[in-house]
């Protein structure tokens, strides 16, 4: 078996005004650099309302559906819009992850990469925000523990920008091990090491503007992997947002596409260490074209790898 690829044609009807960075091209140059590569490709199905509320409260679900443009867009908030077609692909973005979950939980893939738009990371309980909607990882992580039955899920997210929604949605979970490192000072202004959870299940790794790849794998080794070692978790989800490439236009991290590579084999073998290998992976961000493509698609390769 080889890794699933997870998308769907309803992520590119999410679409964003002119000019606006995550727009439609980012999936499109990163699917088209996943083509030559020997993978097993599932359609994103729409998570139900259920999934959803696993996170999210009623009440603002309610309001997602009710701001649904007929045309045009509608601003959430300062940065995040909806268009026609951006209910179904944020339901399916949050279904690609549950899918990649069941897929690998279910045997039917070692491991798995969710191709969707747009990210959830950024979204909280009741506030969009950061292009987000719903807080897809979050949700998938939900959805192993509560469906699958699971004891201990942890998330890690390599994204430039802090994971403060997810972090919102799983401040309370126990059974839950968030690792972030992030860029500080950045948007969203979250993310610091003092951020440790209700129940010390919040790892933190700032990392300050301009650290490069060696650094970045020194603060890797010696703080997030024996973290994830001691927690011992049944899955490892990845929010993989390849904004912290040195070409990115929103950050100013250094990493390489190289960087994004040694990363993924390295969770890779430490899921083959401690969970049987899975590990599930949804896109978050990245905002230059080639680099995203370049850095997703080494991403996706080292999947391939330790998949076998």
């Amino acid at each position: 078996m080889t890794t699933a690829l997870i998308t769907h044609a309803d992520f590119h009807g999410h679409v964003t005004p002119q000019g606006h960075p995550e727009r439609v091209p980012r999936l499109e140059h990163l699917l088209h650099a996943l083509e030559p590569l020997e993978l097993n490709r599932v359609t994103a199905p729409l998570a139900a309302d259920d999934d959803i509320l696993r996170c999210h409260p009623a009440s603002y679900v309610s309001e997602v559906k009710a701001a649904l443009p007929a045309d045009g867009f509608v601003q959430l908030d300062g940065d995040t819009y909806l268009s026609p077609g951006s209910l179904d692909a944020v339901y399916r973005a949050v279904g690609a992850a549950i899918r990649g979950v069941d897929m690998v939980l279910g045997g039917e893939a070692p491991n798995a990469f969710a191709a969707v738009r747009p990210p959830g990371h950024h979204a909280e309980t009741a506030t969009p925000m950061g292009f987000c909607v719903f807080g897809t990882v979050a949700i998938a992580a939900k959805h192993a523990l509560d469906h699958h039955g699971l004891s201990r899920v942890a998330i890690v997210d390599f994204d430039v920008h802090h994971g403060n929604g997810t972090q919102d949605l799983l401040w309370d979970e126990a059974r839950t091990l968030l690792i972030s490192s992030q860029q500080i000072p950045l948007f969203p202004g979250t993310g610091t090491a003092s951020e440790t959870g209700a129940h010390g299940n919040v790892l933190n790794l700032p990392l300050a503007p301009g650290t490069g790849g060696v650094q970045m794998r020194q603060v890797y080794e010696a703080q997030a992997f024996p973290r994830l070692r001691s927690f011992r978790p049944e899955l490892i989800l990845v929010s993989a947002g390849f904004d912290a490439h040195a070409d990115d236009p929103l950050a100013n991290l250094n990493w390489e596409v190289e960087d994004f590579r040694w990363l993924t084999a390295e969770l890779c073998k430490l899921a083959d260490e401690l969970c049987g290998g899975k590990i599930v992976s949804s896109l978050e961000g990245g905002y230059d074209l080639d680099a995203l493509a370049a850095s997703g698609k080494a991403h996706v390769e080292e999947l391939m790898k330790a998949a076998g």
